[in-house]
């Protein structure tokens, strides 16, 4: 028997997805006698509350001061600074918590729904749906910039190289749809951390996310091209299948070469089933208005919203949308102009995304999927210059709504200022071991052995005392 090192050992036994995922797609009879396709289904660990997660990131830090948490006392103590007891082990690139000014919030908050919750006018849509979301007021992390932050928020790690919560709802519960990818991605332009946010880390390549486009073609050439049969196609795709596998035989490394394999019979099948998916012009009128599609302040984020809610109907497992991520236009102008900045973004987002709630729940849809509001960090309560706040991981507010989720209740609380949070304070962990709870799986047995440790998406955090809070049990 000829022995084989560890490297060798883990390298021989982890190959072999991409060839798998061609059997599968080829022939689904033949490969299920033979192999097991990575993006099968696959039963979750425990009974499961969404079959499907939509996750809309706020890219550029939004000001939970401004939006979700109001303040009043930061109001009343508006132009004043804080104690140096308050400020002490808090800090900015920018400000000096000791010296710079408390900012109230130049926009108004109201009570809403039966819950009364508590949310700003720059949400007045989202406002709308208080008592269909669980609103947590105390988040933090320790990322302070924008990529780390969105990597922690992620991935749980805010270093590069981790795969994504996408990627690990994929491999822990594969597709239900063979012909649409398990993990789909949109953004409305290049983001600060890249696209390591959604990429599969040391996971198969196999689970990384798929970009889809903003605009009316979401998907580019999906037409097959003209004077070629599906015959041709398909023997040009197995003489192509043929090649990448010798070359993979001689590097059995090669994850990447994998995916690619997985990646070209994927396309090939999305020919048939992609153009009805992203298909909106089969939508009604009113369905579009709903979204906002027509105005230009909502157009982008409308179709990318109505989008997800197609690809959810369709079996699509993870569909993360990002807005604000044109850098140097959108939030990130907080620093500058707080007041601009989120004045165009909240409008940007807060029609679309309330016709996703209003529309899942109509289709019957927002029980069996999770809608996840999150963003990379909240904003000073102080002021950056005349007119700023800069970044603030210390609290900061998110929600969820869907997935038998009891909405109209408030978790976790900041405290007077909006500096840290006051009571059960929630870590990205926490947050990312319910939602692979509430799609049935558990954080401590989706593991992946890498470099000899079984890796998990929430490392060695996470509780799941968050989840029974969001549940109302």
């Amino acid at each position: 028997m000829t022995p084989y090192s560890r490297r060798e050992l883990l390298r021989n036994t982890g190959r072999g997805f991409g060839a798998m995922a061609l059997a599968s797609l080829m022939d689904p009879a033949a490969a299920s006698a033979a192999v097991v396709n990575p993006l099968a289904p696959k039963a979750p660990h425990q009974p499961a509350r969404a079959k499907a997660v939509i996750h809309l990131f706020m890219h550029g830090g939004v000001s939970h001061v401004d939006t979700f948490d109001p303040k009043p006392e930061l109001a009343k103590h508006d132009g004043k600074t804080i104690s140096a007891e308050m400020a002490k082990g808090l800090k900015t690139n920018r400000i000096d918590f000791a010296k710079a000014p408390m900012r109230g919030s130049p926009w108004k908050f109201g009570r809403h729904g039966q819950s009364g919750m508590e949310i700003s006018e720059l949400y007045p849509g989202i406002a709308s749906k208080a008592d269909e979301i669980a609103l947590i007021r105390s988040c933090h992390g320790d990322a302070f910039d924008h990529a780390p932050g969105m990597y922690l928020r992620n991935s749980g790690s805010q270093f590069p190289g981790r795969p994504c919560l996408g990627s690990w709802v994929t491999y822990g519960l594969g597709s239900e749809n063979q012909n649409l990818p398990a993990f789909v991605v949109m953004s409305d332009g290049a983001m600060k951390s890249g696209p390591g946010v959604y990429n599969a880390g040391f996971l198969p390549a196999v689970y990384q996310g798929t970009v889809f486009r903003s605009g009316q073609y979401p998907v580019l050439n999906l037409a097959t091209p003209k004077g070629i049969s599906s015959k041709a196609q398909r023997n040009s795709l197995d003489l192509i299948a043929e090649l990448n596998q010798r070359h993979l035989d001689s590097h059995p490394d090669g994850s990447e070469l994998e995916a690619r394999i997985a990646s070209y019979e994927l396309a090939f099948r999305m020919q048939s089933s992609a153009p009805e998916a992203v298909d909106l012009t089969k939508e009604t009128d009113a369905t579009k208005a709903l979204y906002g599609i027509g105005d230009p302040a909502t157009e982008d984020f409308g179709r990318k919203c109505l989008l997800a809610r197609r690809l959810v109907e369709r079996g699509v497992r993870f569909i993360q949308l990002y807005s604000g991520t044109n850098i140097g236009q959108d939030w990130d102008d907080a620093h500058t102009d707080l007041q601009g900045s989120h004045t165009k973004m909240c409008k940007k987002t807060d029609q679309p995304i309330t016709g996703l709630l209003t529309d899942l729940k109509a289709r019957g849809l927002l029980d069996s999927t999770l809608v996840v509001w999150n963003s990379e960090f909240g904003r000073t309560p102080l002021a950056e210059g005349t007119k700023g706040r800069d970044h603030h991981p210390y609290v900061f507010s998110m929600w969820m709504a869907g997935a038998g989720i009891h909405g109209g209740q408030v978790l976790g609380s900041s405290d007077d200022f909006g500096l840290r949070p006051q009571e059960s304070p929630f870590t990205v962990h926490d947050v990312n071991a319910t939602i692979l709870r509430l799609v049935g799986m558990d954080h401590l047995k989706l593991t992946y052995l890498y470099q000899s440790r079984d890796m998990r998406l929430t490392d060695v955090h996470g509780e799941n005392e968050f989840t029974k809070q969001l549940l109302g049990a």
